[in-house]
């Protein structure tokens, strides 16, 4: 490092010699803290003892800092642009490919190649505070060979600079913010705003007038000025608007061009904190929320030395923030992150409250939902027996695919629209639910507050007892319904539906190991999985959307419908959307798995526990009802084996997605199986039937389930 030192050229301000000394410092790997702290207090201690050195590198960073623009550092890096979600999204996804063309007359911009390795960040964050605050003050404390008058004018010049770029910088977040606060978008999700004069226009108002001030005290005009607690205040108001419209979202849905809206206002507002707690001149500014500086001014602070100053802390906090910013700024997983989180939140939500009616309290609702999946059952074994006939006809691959997937989504629409239920659409829902009550226990009580198990195995047996009525109700009528519809066939026709060849087939598909029966099973519990996001994405769509009434402003469905009827189409649209747009989904989805696989060669298909039962129906009779008892017993356990796939899938997926849209974590696993045993142990009658006193105590619902 030395050898670099000794060749800077104090009036230069080309960046090479600074990339040279920053990879000095750089480990080989990022995780290597021990080596950056290491060359950090190396290249400190060196300046210390060749203070020629040192004050050649206070000029040369002078001069860099001088010959650069520092605005869009802070008011850019680390805070998305007003392109809106997919166009960052592209041009992210561009850039990691191609980098854009840089300007070196940006400071944002030399970043690039001074900070050129995207994990720079790490061994950055890693070095303590207290050793870059030494290596700083080093550095401008750094005596000039030729008397004090030099040093005063050029702490002076390095100061005034980069305090011209933090007001321009808050003067550009304040316009920024003030831009999006405007947005008709924003005021749409918040109408109320347009009833009083908006923060977001005043915040720049006052913004600017402690900028006019600022400058009067920077030219001598004035020996004093106000601080910015007005503006302060004023972002206070704005960031209440944010948050009232993320509530506001959870119950009217969201979009993702507006959870970016409120991303970047979130991001430029608070920027805008941080610097305006850096540049403040009274010393009594409170700081950013989002940062403790008293902790860092502590974590800052040698043992012996004096405490370190908030505003020294703090600036050496948003150095690092805007390290790691411009290290991950194309970064794809951060934009993701940021911006689907409310999205998500609202996909799950709706699933959450479209699962409670999946969830049967009382025996009566049990009752209930048997008769909903026998109802579903009925319509399954038409289903599989249209699929047979349309195999018959031998089209081309992706005919033969569209006719599949018609068929599957036809019938799950219907079993919808029917109020049925199918067995295996219950897990993505009540995975949500699950996933709701355990948030809310946690919002009840701190972090460290104990889980309510018990209260939560309540519900997971619930879910339990529930879905297994549930598979019973499908497999009630769907083996039978499916057995008379092939002897029915044999008897109108005088052939077998299946002949001996496809019938044994068709039985050995749900073998569980001389096939890939469950394999197969566990992609459809992928796609139950995806069509359950997919009937939450509607839902908040067509809330946010207000679907209903776009409906019924139609003119010429007044004139097919009038205005009673097209009142109720459009209260079913807004209302089942999700249910009918998920299941049309899964439909298709069901209907081409096959035929990817076949056009890509690989062993793609599709096993669904009511499907497969139907399949094993009318193969039993188009081989006579000559089956072996052992081929009868195993196939029923490749059943048996594909239905638990199909839940045990599916509701992983769901649960999972929940919890992490929530920001949830369980770890409490072990103790609720333990509660469950219990419950088993105490009432193994009530824990798969349900008690019998919630029956006797509240009158059961006459609407069934959904």
């Amino acid at each position: 490092m030395l050898s670099i030192l000794e060749h800077i050229d104090p009036d230069s301000d080309r960046i090479d010699l600074l990339v040279d000394l920053v990879d000095r410092l750089r480990p080989r790997r990022a995780s290597d803290h021990d080596y950056a702290r290491a060359q950090v207090r190396t290249l400190a201690q060196l300046l210390k003892g060749h203070p020629g050195q040192a004050w050649a590198l206070r000029r040369y960073l002078t001069r860099l800092l001088e010959t650069r623009r520092h605005t869009s550092l802070y008011s850019d890096v680390g805070i998305l642009s007003n392109d809106g979600f997919f166009t960052e999204l592209k041009k992210r996804i561009a850039y990691r490919i191609l980098p854009p063309a840089l300007d070196d007359l940006y400071l944002s911009d030399t970043l690039d190649r001074v900070l050129c390795r995207e994990d720079d960040y790490q061994w950055i964050r890693a070095v303590p505070n207290a050793d870059w605050l030494e290596l700083f003050d080093v550095v401008a404390n750094a005596a000039p060979p030729d008397g004090a008058e030099q040093e005063s004018a050029e702490s002076s010049r390095a100061r005034r600079i980069v305090l011209a770029g933090l007001l321009d910088a808050i003067r550009t977040l304040s316009c920024r913010v003030c831009a999006l606060g405007l947005e008709p978008r924003l005021i749409h999700a918040h109408m109320e705003i347009e009833e009083v004069d908006s923060p977001f226009l005043m915040q720049n108002i006052e913004a600017n007038k402690y900028l006019d001030d600022y400058g009067r005290l920077m030219c001598g005009e004035v020996d004093t000025m106000e601080d910015a607690r007005h503006l302060l205040v004023m972002l206070d108001q704005c960031e209440a608007v944010v948050l009232k419209i993320r509530s506001k979202a959870l119950a009217s849905g969201t979009s993702v061009a507006l959870t970016y809206l409120l991303v970047a206002l979130t991001q430029s507002i608070d920027r805008l904190r941080k610097l305006l707690f850096l540049v403040d001149t009274s010393g009594e500014l409170p700081s950013a929320p989002t940062v403790d500086v008293e902790t860092l001014a502590n974590e800052a602070t040698p043992p012996t030395e004096p405490p370190t100053s908030l505003r020294r802390a703090a600036a050496v906090d948003l150095a690092q923030e805007l390290a790691e910013a411009h290290n991950t700024k194309y970064e794809v997983r951060g934009l993701l992150r940021d911006n689907i989180d409310l999205l998500a939140r609202n996909v799950t939500e709706n699933a959450s409250r479209t699962g409670e009616h999946y969830i049967a309290e009382r025996r009566a609702d049990l009752r209930g939902m048997f008769a909903s999946s026998a109802g579903a059952g009925i319509i399954i074994a038409f289903m599989a027996l249209i699929k047979i006939l349309i195999s018959y006809q031998h089209r081309a691959p992706l005919i033969e695919a569209l006719l599949y997937s018609l068929n599957y989504a036809a019938g799950f629409m219907l079993v919808h629209v029917l109020h049925f239920t199918i067995a295996t659409k219950q897990p993505a829902m009540t995975a949500a639910r699950i996933a709701a009550a355990l948030h809310d226990t946690a919002q009840r009580g701190s972090s460290r507050r104990q889980v309510d198990v018990d209260s939560m195995a309540a519900l997971v047996n619930k879910v339990f007892r529930t879905q297994i009525v549930a598979v019973l109700g499908n497999l009630a009528t769907v083996i039978p319904v499916a057995w008379a519809i092939a002897l029915a066939w044999y008897w109108i026709f005088g052939t077998h539906l299946v002949n001996a060849v496809k019938a044994e087939h068709l039985i050995a598909d749900s073998h569980p190991w001389h096939s890939l029966a469950l394999l197969h099973a566990a992609i459809a519990g992928v796609w139950l999985f995806v069509s359950g996001l997919v009937s939450g994405y509607y839902d908040n769509k067509a809330m946010y959307t207000r679907m209903g009434l776009r409906v019924q402003q139609l003119r010429w469905l007044r004139r097919l419908l009038g205005e009673e009827r097209r009142a109720r189409f459009a209260r079913y649209v807004e209302d089942n959307l999700g249910g009918l747009m998920g299941n049309f989904v899964f439909g298709v989805l069901m209907g081409i798995t096959g035929t990817v696989g076949y056009l890509l060669g690989l062993p793609l298909d599709v096993r669904h526990v009511t499907f497969s039962s139907a399949n094993f129906a009318i193969g039993f009779v188009g081989l006579g009802e000559q089956l072996d008892p052992e081929t009868i017993a195993i196939t029923f356990l490749g059943i048996a084996l594909i239905g638990m796939v199909n839940l045990l899938v599916s509701f992983g997926l769901a649960l999972w997605v929940a919890l992490r849209a929530r920001k949830v974590r369980f770890r409490h696993g072990f103790r609720l199986l333990r509660a469950l045993g219990r419950r088993l142990r105490a009432a193994p009658l009530d824990f798969f039937i349900g008690p019998r006193d919630l029956d006797e105590a509240v009158v059961a619902n006459p609407r069934g389930f959904k």
